[in-house]
């Protein structure tokens, strides 16, 4: 009955990682997509821009990384804004139903202590990837873009930038590739970067 139950916890915990797996894959489809071919090696330096004061109105000290109303223009970004905030929203359900399972298969005193272990490995690469994934947005929009949401995983991530105005050029894909090798540690063709509509 043990063997039983604890597979039945694996099989669980294997399919909600897999549903996060593909929800990250599914957001990374819905954009155009930049050439990573097209990017220069080595470092861009001199790429920093200054970010515009109506990002966060004064006062605000609040950590949500979605702008206030106030801070829109007129509702002109919305839709795009409303992209943001639900894929935010659908990435921290994903994991927070993953997260309580490995979190139950760790806490399991009567689990195999390998399967307890490999789910505390697999909780610290969670953290680790929110983490990355924060570091990215908060850095993106630091440097003057209007909004992004990254989605990291072990071996890939996919960020999501949106424009005030025009198309993502090369250098645009530069920075922001930069961003995203510097606090993630995948290589250039690890990553893609992809314009909202």
């Amino acid at each position: 009955m043990k063997i039983w139950k604890r597979n039945a916890v694996v099989a669980a915990i294997v399919l909600f990682v897999c549903a996060a797996v593909y929800l990250n894959w599914s957001y990374s489809q819905d954009g155009p997509h930049v050439s990573v071919d097209a990017m220069p090696s080595g470092k861009l330096l001199g790429g920093a821009a200054l970010v515009s004061a109506s990002a966060q109105p004064e006062g605000d000290t609040s950590a949500s990384p979605s702008p206030t109303p106030s801070a829109q223009p007129d509702g002109a970004d919305q839709p795009t804004n409303d992209y943001f905030s639900s894929a935010r929203i659908n990435r921290q359900q994903a994991r927070d139903s993953a997260l309580s399972l490995l979190e139950e298969a760790a806490a399991n005193n009567d689990a195999d202590q390998a399967i307890r272990n490999e789910a505390n490995a697999s909780i610290q690469v969670m953290a680790d990837c929110t983490m990355a994934e924060a570091q990215i947005e908060s850095l993106v929009i630091a440097k003057g873009y209007a909004n992004c949401v990254a989605f990291v995983g072990e071996d890939s991530a996919s960020v999501v930038v949106s424009l005030d105005e025009g198309e993502l050029t090369e250098t645009d894909t530069a920075k922001i590739m930069e961003i995203t090798m510097e606090q993630t540690g995948l290589e250039a063709g690890q990553i893609k970067v992809i314009q909202a509509e």
